[in-house]
């Protein structure tokens, strides 16, 4: 299965994609008391904007509010400008048929822009991006505005939204879990094997796993070796730039010493890249 162009290609949505657990997740958020049967309308996107991968999660809620939900495993500061391309499609597939071009005034919902992150990295229980910080000039006066609140939703972080939701809280001990096994050793197979069972055999998105069980063991493995081929990729580029760093010390009569203490390369690397300043 091409996991990155299925409709609900990552554990998240497809755990989310359930109107109740939704209503929970957004009560939990934002701190606000919609009822289990407020009437809501999922409405996610399901063709390809970025990378083939579509956007998390979208529904209008009570015919009023329109929430997208995006769920980060790193965080991304390009996540204002992404959510602006959603809403404008998301809008168009709400007034399809409605002719814009009228004097009358046509109502909208109000949009509401959420990221919730459980990566590794070090990130704070909640921080704010702003599509102006994106903008060219800053001291220029924009009247366009994008705000996305930036939740960190891994396991014992941000507890009251935790407790709150019991389908988040469930969601983060899984990954938890998983995270775990593959920082002890396991392979990442074994791990998510081990995390689903364990889950389970606890009544932790027990009814969800019984369902979907071979789905999420597919989708999070393709997740976490993603993940892993990110920090490879990150990893890669910081040495192309240390390498180029260090040509250029070499080529101007640095000792090799002064360029490895100053690129965290090996000595062994220097000395290589020492010889091709000669070739």
């Amino acid at each position: 299965m091409d996991t990155n162009r299925q409709y609900k290609s990552s554990v998240f949505a497809l755990f989310f994609d359930d109107a109740e657990k939704l209503i929970e997740l957004y009560n939990a958020i934002e701190n606000t008391d919609y009822a289990k049967d407020t009437p809501i309308e999922i409405n996610t996107l399901k063709d390809a904007l970025f990378l083939d991968r579509l956007n998390d999660i979208s529904f209008l809620l009570d015919g009023k509010l329109i929430v997208l939900i995006e769920h980060q495993s790193t965080p991304n500061e390009n996540m204002p400008l992404r959510l602006l391309l959603y809403i404008g499609r998301v809008y168009e597939k709400i007034v399809n048929g409605k002719n814009i071009y009228r004097q009358k005034l046509i109502k909208i919902p109000k949009p509401d822009f959420i990221v919730l992150y459980n990566g590794d990295r070090e990130f704070p229980d909640k921080s704010v991006l702003r599509l102006s910080d994106a903008f060219e000039d800053a001291d220029i006066p924009s009247l366009l505005e994008l705000t996305v609140n930036v939740y960190n939703v891994n396991h014992g972080r941000n507890p009251d939204i935790l407790r709150k939701s019991e389908s988040l809280n469930d969601y983060a001990v899984f990954i938890a879990r998983a995270k775990a096994n593959k920082a002890a050793g396991m392979s990442l197979e074994a791990a998510i094997e081990e995390a689903i069972n364990y889950c389970m055999e606890n009544g932790i998105m027990r009814e969800f796993l019984e369902k979907h069980g071979s789905e999420v063991h597919n989708m999070l493995f393709t997740e976490f070796d993603i993940d892993d081929a990110k920090l490879i990729w990150q990893e890669e580029a910081r040495e192309d730039k240390a390498e180029a760093i260090a040509l250029k010390m070499l080529k101007n009569g640095f000792r090799q010493d002064v360029v490895a203490a100053n690129t965290e390369l090996s000595v062994s690397r220097i000395k290589e890249l020492a010889a091709r300043t000669m070739q």
